[in-house]
């Protein structure tokens, strides 16, 4: 193959080469004066991907620091690999969340794969063992070909890698709406569980350690992954293939179990995983993170492809790598431990004392860098912000009910609708009970893993209606992160904290960056409020296809903690003579709902409210009520109102049906989207203790005939079978792909 010949330090300067990777002209000054010297182009490379968003959140920072971050269980927050809550006895959690969107965008198999391999990295470098994978996906509507295309295949994606590297994906979400038709939005979080003692950290400490590369050899791919994912889409997106990494979650597994077994070696300082900006961000952030300096020689790194430069050495996404540091001298043992995975641990570089990146090929010094200029001190923007005018237009409009003529045949549509259908044609490609600790599999309101030998579990989910978001940011932040909350509390478990990722459009828009400020208001309110700190996340900006944004979407993953066993909770009726109560508050609130946008083919209007007291209030009442054994299902009342809630409550019970009795006007009763809502059943012997204990009013019974029946106002509106409500909702994603 030909060598490219790079560009002189001169040349970069004069022909603006550095526009090309990304790097403003303000930045290229910059890099001039930490460096006393122009860059050549390995250094620019370097630059170029550290101070891209993705990497070093210069244009979010401002935003990420109104988060809380710390609290009583929190071990570990942001910035390592994952954050770390502590869950008692010794133990913890260790969980994340993190976009693979772009990627997705252009080659949606692989494109999930290594998203999903990538956040699994980020939780075994922190020294835990990966026990389930969740996501949270958004597509446009399954009308067009692409739209089918991209979803099955990610699908496909996610389900290759999580089967075969055998962790249950266990949990997500999945919207539609056409704003996410061109760039859709692919996020994968992982939680694993880890023993206090056995937490490390990406630190590069000790003068003199050895830095050592281990796990799959470095190829081309990936090459500019991190600026690629720091850009709009465009019609020159699908010539940027080579961005995308090829996953091998059978490599991965190996690396997984070798890096278990490295923890446990007093002979490791630090480990990191190489994911955005591969051996660049470890590096970097490593020894930035230590306050050390960090120098390689990468003759010595193991390559597939002949030829390689410094540049595209440092700046591969090649998956399945780790960069350690070890103590002097005993190199050996971790290169013997790693050859028993049949992997590959070289030594490649050592600590130093004089705070540089130091790179040599060829025997020449290729790059000499301060390492925090890479990474600690990364330019930070303060991004102009203002409010949109149609933010303006919705808060001046009434919230009007809308006109249904036929509320039976509106239930049935509504269950039909691809955001509120069952997911069952996604959750069957993933296996999600390998290992054999999933007590509630996909389908409820929260996953449940358990933890092996206590009587404890995990409940899991990710959350985030982008319609709430798109209309009012604040609001629809605190409900993101409210809803997260419910489904956690409606599974019997305690809420602990949340990892975030946050997917707008380009910041450079002031109305954008409005709403990513706003959002983050309404999380870190609701945070405080369910005591639950933002632990660790991610920022995907530029979520845009030839100039229009996607719904502003900062997906929430929450971890809750399951005291016993027999709190577990599910959705489901359980049994006919259960009274059927429903909690909390129904008002006319239909902006942003899924029967205005069936009705109108389009969002306005006010989102609905949301009181953060009447939320933790209502959330206390049915967790304590869980915890007192008085509870016998639980689901939080969410898209499409108490209508569809009551519909998923039958669906999945065993040949059970309802009979229900709302009050009011007949539209808000059955499809209203207010907040803070739960439909519970209780066993008849529980009833007058649940009352006395809860606001939560008797609103009908189970029976044992499957059918629902809604009376409004004492007048039959709703009498549909179970069956007839089942096919509906299960067929709906299948006859569409169809």
């Amino acid at each position: 193959m030909q060598l490219k010949l790079e560009p002189s330090p001169e040349q970069i300067k004069s022909e603006k080469v550095y526009r090309e990777l990304g790097v403003s002209d303000e930045e290229f000054k910059q890099v001039e004066e930490i460096l006393g010297r122009l860059p050549n182009y390995t250094e620019l490379g370097l630059f170029s991907v550290m101070w891209s968003e993705h990497c070093s959140y210069k244009n979010s920072k401002p935003v990420l620091r109104k988060f809380p971050v710390t609290g009583e269980h929190v071990l570990q927050g942001p910035g390592e690999g994952a954050g770390v809550v502590d869950i008692g006895d010794g133990q913890a959690v260790v969980f994340k969340i993190e976009s693979h969107n772009h990627p997705s965008a252009i080659e949606p198999y692989q494109g999930a794969a290594t998203g999903v391999g990538g956040i699994i990295r980020d939780v075994f470098s922190m020294g835990a063992r990966p026990i389930a994978l969740l996501n949270s996906l958004r597509f446009g509507e399954l009308k067009s070909a692409r739209g089918k295309y991209l979803f099955e295949e990610v699908v496909a994606g996610i389900a290759g890698y999580g089967n075969c590297i055998g962790i249950p994906t266990v949990g997500g979400e999945v919207q539609f709406d056409p704003c996410y038709e061109g760039n859709p939005l692919v996020n994968a979080m992982c939680v694993g569980l880890i023993n206090h003692e056995d937490i490390k950290k990406g630190q590069a400490h000790g003068v003199g350690n050895t830095v050592m590369y281990v796990g799959a050899k470095t190829g081309r791919d990936g090459i500019h992954g991190a600026t690629f994912s720091s850009v709009e889409l465009s019609e020159q997106s699908e010539e940027k293939r080579s961005a995308v990494q090829v996953g091998d979650p059978f490599m991965e597994k190996l690396l997984l179990e070798a890096c278990l077994e490295v923890v446990k070696s007093d002979a490791l300082v630090g480990i990191q995983d190489m994911g955005a900006a591969g051996l660049t961000s470890s590096s970097a952030e490593m020894a930035s993170k230590a306050g050390s300096g960090i120098e390689m020689n990468l003759d010595l790194v193991p390559q597939r492809e002949t030829g390689m430069t410094a540049y595209e050495m440092m700046l591969s996404e090649s998956q399945e790598r780790m960069l350690l540091v070890v103590k002097k001298g005993r190199e050996q043992e971790i290169t013997t431990l790693f050859e028993k995975y049949g992997l590959e641990a070289v030594a490649v570089g050592q600590v130093t004392d004089d705070k540089m990146l130091r790179l040599i090929h060829n025997g020449e010094i290729v790059a000499d860098v301060p390492a925090d200029a890479l990474a600690e001190e990364a330019p930070v923007y303060h991004k102009p912000s203002r409010e949109p005018e149609y933010f303006r237009e919705f808060q001046a409009m009434e919230n009007e009910v809308p006109a249904v003529a036929d509320v039976e045949e509106t239930l049935l549509t509504l269950l039909k609708q691809p955001t509120i259908a069952s997911k069952e044609w996604i959750y069957d490609q993933y296996d999600y009970m390998v290992r054999t600790n999933t007590v509630v599999a996909p389908g409820s309101d929260a996953a449940v893993v358990r933890i092996r030998g206590t009587e404890k579990a995990l409940a899991m989910t990710t959350d985030c209606n982008s319609r709430y978001i798109y209309l009012d940011p604040e609001t629809g932040g605190k409900i993101a992160v409210a809803e997260a909350a419910r489904n956690i509390v409606s599974s019997g478990a305690e809420p602990l904290a949340i990892t975030d990722c946050l997917n707008f459009g380009n910041p450079e828009k002031p109305e954008i960056f409005w709403q990513l400020e706003k959002a983050a208001d309404g999380i870190s309110e609701a945070c405080r409020a369910f005591n639950s700190p933002v632990i660790s996340g991610n920022v995907s900006l530029n979520n845009e296809t030839n100039g229009t944004a996607v719904y502003p979407t900062p997906v929430i993953g929450m971890v809750g903690l399951v005291h016993k066993l027999e709190d577990v909770t599910t959705q489901s009726f359980k049994a006919a003579g259960d009274a059927i109560y429903l909690l909390g508050e129904t008002k006319p609130e239909f902006g942003g709902s899924e029967l205005q946008k069936l009705l109108h083919g389009e969002i306005f209007g006010k989102a609905p409210a949301l009181d953060l007291e009447v939320e933790t209030k209502n959330q206390k009442q049915v967790l304590t009520s869980i915890q007192a054994g008085l509870i016998a299902s639980a689901h939080d009342v969410a898209e499409g109102g108490v209508a569809v809630a009551l519909a998923e409550c039958a669906i999945g019970s065993d040949g059970l049906g309802a009979e229900v009795s709302l009050e009011g006007d007949a539209v808000s009763a059955l499809f209203s989207e207010s907040q803070s809502r739960f439909i519970l059943s209780v066993k008849p012997e529980h009833q007058a203790e649940f009352e006395r204990n809860t606001d939560a009013v008797k609103i009908g019974v189970v029976t044992d005939s499957p059918v629902l029946t809604i009376s409004v106002n004492g007048e039959k509106a709703v009498e549909i079978g179970v069956e007839q409500m089942k096919e509906a909702w299960k067929g709906a994603i299948p006859c569409l792909l169809n």
